[in-house]
C-alpha cells in the first residue's frame, strides 16, 4: 500500500489520515510505504516571502507536532489490529521515505548554522517505520521507491510521459512528489515488463499557490496487488471519495 504525499500542516483537515489508517487494517498489505512529504514545513519554506500571509504565525515545532499526531492516528489501528491477532501474526514491511518538503530543516540548517542541533528531522516520529533518506531509492520486489527520482545529469526531478521515465530511471518505480496519478507499463524484449507509477496528493486541502483549474487532481492512495517480484503487479487506487464513502 503506497500513501502519497500527505502534505500535513497545522490547520488542515485530517479525517483521510484515518480513512487510510482503516484501509490499512482491512487490506493488511504485506508491505506500507510513505513515499515522503508527509511533512510540509511552511516554517522552513523559501516559497514564501517573510512576513508574507502564509509565514505569518509559522512555527517549526508546530509543523513538526501536526506531523507527528497524524502519524500516530495512522498507525494506531494497525497497531491494535497486531495485537488482536497474537495467534495468526500480520507484520507488514513499513518504509517511510524522506521528501522534499521534510528536507527544508536540513535546507534550514544548512542556511543558517546556528539551528543545528536544534532543528532535526530526528523530531519527525515515524515509529516502526524504516527511514530512508530523501532520494535514497528502496528496492523491493522489484521496485524502485523514492520520493521522486533525478536526473543524472542535471539533478532535476525526471518528468514527463511514464515510458520516458521508465526509458530514464530504466526499472518498474514508484514516487510521489508530483500531484495527481500517472501510471504506465512497457513491455522490452522478452517477458520483461516495467510499471511506473507516480502518485503525489492524498490530502483534502488545496494548495493556495494552485489555482482552481489546477487543484482537481486525483487524490488517493494506491494498492499493488500481485507484486511478483520482478517489479511486475497488478495496480489498483483507492480514490479519496472511494475511502471517504467506505470510512467516514
Amino acid at each position: 500500500m503506497i500513501i502519497p504525499d500527505t502534505q500535513i500542516r497545522p490547520g488542515v483537515p485530517l479525517d483521510h489520515i484515518k480513512w487510510a489508517a482503516q484501509a490499512i487494517v482491512d487490506y493488511k498489505p504485506d508491505v506500507i510505504v510513505v513515499i515522503g512529504d508527509w511533512w510540509d514545513m511552511p516554517s522552513c519554506s523559501k516559497h514564501n516571502l517573510p512576513g508574507s500571509k502564509q509565514t505569518e504565525g509559522a512555527r517549526f515545532w508546530e509543523d513538526i507536532q501536526v506531523g507527528n499526531e497524524a502519524f500516530a492516528t495512522l498507525i494506531a489501528p494497525m497497531e491494535a489490529e497486531q495485537a488482536r491477532r497474537k495467534y495468526k501474526k500480520w507484520s507488514p514491511r513499513k518504509v517511510f521515505t524522506f521528501g522534499n518538503h521534510e528536507f527544508r530543516v536540513d535546507r534550514a540548517v544548512s542556511e543558517t548554522p546556528k539551528l543545528e542541533g536544534m532543528l532535526t528531522r530526528d523530531d519527525m516520529l515515524t515509529p516502526g517505520f524504516e527511514r530512508h533518506e530523501f532520494l535514497e531509492i528502496v528496492p523491493i520486489d522489484g521496485i524502485w521507491y523514492s520520493h521522486y527520482f533525478s536526473n543524472t545529469l542535471s539533478g532535476r526531478p525526471v518528468g514527463g510521459t511514464i515510458p520516458n521515465r521508465l526509458n530514464k530511471i530504466g526499472n518498474s518505480f514508484v514516487q510521489g512528489h508530483q500531484q495527481g496519478f500517472l501510471y504506465g507499463c512497457q513491455q522490452y524484449p522478452g517477458k520483461l515488463v516495467r510499471h511506473g507509477l507516480v502518485a503525489g496528493s492524498f490530502y483534502l486541502h488545496d494548495e493556495e499557490y494552485r489555482d482552481v483549474q489546477s487543484n482537481g487532481e486525483w487524490r488517493g492512495i494506491v494498492v499493488l496487488n500481485e507484486v511478483r517480484g520482478d517489479g511486475s503487479y497488478d495496480i489498483m487506487p483507492l480514490s479519496m471519495d472511494y475511502l471517504r464513502r467506505r470510512y467516514s
